[in-house]
């Protein structure tokens, strides 16, 4: 199970074990090495083993440089997956819902080791994800938002029915443009909620590599904007 500790990715595993067709191994998470936090999302590594334990599947972290190049994130990720195969593994479980080019190459890499992809919540509509994301007791907090899509004033903010209608008319539901990244403390995948606490609101920004190998989150949007972080503590 890809997991990030967000809400597509609970959603995707929620459905899964509902499903009760496969049996889940682990979990596998990619993590920023220079400051252990879950790639992108930014959240300490100590929160997610605490998702992990409350979830009771084992966890196997990936660790990445900072902005790793696209070479460098395929020889890791082929590496680990190689691993995963070697002990029994059969598919990889992913919580995307309609990006057609990340999907064709996320199973292009998984073919390269002998693997097939499952999406659980491919093609569903995002209002109706977000609808049974509240409804089934989910709950989860913004981590992460995309200045270009929405205020530092979303960050920090709880996933309920008032951020959904205050959510721009650009801005997908579920984020699934990058708009912004959650983190899921409490809902039926877990035995038990997550504490943490708010911390302090960082700003970054990302600017497009000069290399012709890009990095690996070399999503337009991700370029010459800026992401508001708040940081969430133990």
């Amino acid at each position: 199970m890809n997991w990030s500790g967000g809400k597509d990715s609970s959603l995707a595993l929620w459905e899964i074990l509902k499903q009760k067709e496969v049996s889940v191994a682990s979990l596998l998470t990619t993590i920023n090495g220079a400051n252990d936090r879950i790639s992108m999302h930014g959240v300490r590594s100590a929160l997610l083993e605490k998702q992990a334990a409350s979830i009771g599947l084992p966890l196997k972290k990936i660790i990445l440089p900072e902005m790793p190049s696209m070479s460098v994130y395929d020889d890791v990720m082929q590496t680990a997956l190689s691993e995963l195969k070697q002990q029994g593994v059969t598919h990889s479980i992913f919580g995307d819902i309609f990006l057609e080019d990340l999907k064709a190459y996320r199973d292009s890499k998984l073919a390269a080791a002998g693997l097939h992809g499952i999406y659980p919540l491919w093609k569903r509509d995002s209002k109706e994800l977000m609808r049974s994301f509240i409804d089934n007791g989910f709950k989860a907090v913004l981590v992460c938002v995309n200045e270009k899509y929405l205020d530092k004033s979303f960050c920090g903010r709880f996933i309920d029915d008032d951020l959904l209608k205050a959510l721009p008319k650009n801005v997908d539901p579920c984020g699934e443009n990058g708009e912004y990244h959650s983190f899921v403390f409490d809902g039926p995948v877990f035995k038990k909620p997550i504490e943490y606490k708010i911390g302090e609101m960082v700003y970054r920004n990302y600017s497009k590599p000069q290399s012709n190998d890009d990095n690996c989150y070399s999503d337009s949007s991700n370029y010459d904007t800026g992401f508001w972080y708040v940081d969430l503590e133990e």
